[in-house]
């Protein structure tokens, strides 16, 4: 009697995690098809793909695709673009964010509160509402069609401001003892900060940096509005320019180079997935 119970219960547990991993891949299909279809034409031909859209399999995989983006464009100028300015971005963030939020969590002085908010409002005004006067900033210091707007845009703008409340949020969950023990052993300000704190802060660090190399890599707006020539482009502006002299889009050739653009962003999020997912676990909303 005990057996056929058990053996009910084990088929049941089967049966439940059965529809349990069938559920949640239909529900990863409308997220996963996109970007296995992206790569699927990415190896066909510009017929092929409008031939039979929907198909994932090419009649024959090509890479003729992926060299051609290299010969025929400055892909590689601009996937270098990409990678150095978010590679920028995010370091510069880090260090900010981080000494930044420390300070608005730990530290007490005149205006805190009315510079945090002050901080916070980089995130709720729109680019576009600010972008005439960075323009003519930029323009009046002679940096349009360079980089060095778009990277500050990123450090100082929306992107920043979100780094500093992550690591505030994360500085205010920590017990004030701290502090308080390693100031009675001797430590400084900086000395809690960098042996103490930062250590403590490391999936938020992680977390912060996936959002700023994020959103640094798929920045088109000020990148829009900076720079003029191809090879300063960075690879959100580079990707419509794989057209002929008519303006028709080598469709196959603008996915291959998506495939590309997306390969960065993947890598990142899968080596750092578990600090990541700690952190959105464990940040909480205080203060």
């Amino acid at each position: 009697m005990n057996l056929d119970r058990n053996v009910n219960r084990s088929s049941l547990r089967v049966v439940s995690n059965g529809v349990y991993y069938l559920v949640m891949l239909l529900l990863a299909v409308p997220f996963l098809f996109p970007t296995v279809w992206m790569f699927a034409a990415s190896l066909k031909s510009d017929q092929e793909i409008f031939q039979n859209p929907l198909a994932l399999i090419p009649q024959s995989i090509s890479w003729t695709n992926f060299v051609r983006i290299f010969h025929d464009y400055p892909f590689a100028a601009q996937y270098f673009n990409s990678v150095y300015i978010a590679i920028v971005v995010t370091l510069c963030t880090l260090v900010i964010g981080a000494l930044a939020g420390y300070g608005f969590a730990r530290l007490r002085f005149p205006g805190k509160d009315f510079m945090f908010i002050l901080c916070l409002s980089a995130m709720m005004l729109p680019s576009e509402a600010l972008s005439i006067p960075q323009f003519a900033l930029f323009k009046f210091l002679g940096l349009n069609n360079t980089h060095i707007p778009i990277i500050l845009l990123q450090i100082f703008g929306g992107t920043g401001a979100l780094a500093v409340f992550m690591m505030r949020q994360h500085f205010l969950t920590l017990p004030k003892e701290l502090d308080e023990a390693a100031l009675m052993d001797g430590l400084d300000r900086w000395g809690i900060f960098w042996k103490i704190m930062l250590p403590l802060a490391r999936p938020v660090l992680v977390a912060t940096a996936i959002f700023a190399f994020l959103n640094s890599w798929n920045d088109y707006f000020n990148p829009l509005v900076y720079l003029n020539s191809s090879e300063q482009y960075t690879l959100p502006l580079g990707l419509q320019t794989f057209t002929d002299p008519l303006g028709g889009v080598f469709w196959n050739l603008t996915l291959a180079a998506s495939t590309l653009s997306t390969l960065p962003l993947l890598l990142a999020f899968l080596v750092a997935q578990r600090q990541f997912v700690q952190s959105m676990v464990g940040s909480g909303v205080k203060g």
